[in-house]
């Protein structure tokens, strides 16, 4: 799994590629709950995820927990069909607010 980290309008923006899986689920999990930290907006760009199972889910639940806790948001945007797929059986398409695209995701978020 890669990550990179963008600030835009206001909002963080963390962009995960790859696998999120047992092995890099912690290190997602470390690099949302810091973007949370920044008491600020936070997206997770799911766009280049080939595949996420449990334990990235959990952290995404988790960061949307901590973001709640402060006030602030947090929302999934341009998700691949793979992570949607999962979401979807797990019915937490429902728990996140998920965005088309990053610019709908800042006016969501803002």
């Amino acid at each position: 799994m890669e990550h990179s980290i963008t600030e835009q309008d206001g909002v963080s923006i963390v962009a995960l590629s790859g696998d999120v899986d047992l092995e890099s689920s912690p290190i997602a999990r470390e690099v949302l709950l810091a973007a949370v930290d920044k008491k600020m907006p936070v997206l997770a760009d799911l766009a280049e995820v080939n595949y996420i199972d449990s334990s990235g889910i959990a952290s995404l639940v988790e960061t949307l927990q901590a973001a709640k806790s402060t006030g602030k948001g947090f929302g999934l945007v341009q998700v691949s069909e793979s992570a949607l797929r999962v979401l979807e059986l797990a019915r937490l398409d429902k728990v996140f607010t998920i965005y088309g695209t990053i610019d709908d995701g800042i006016k969501g978020e803002s």
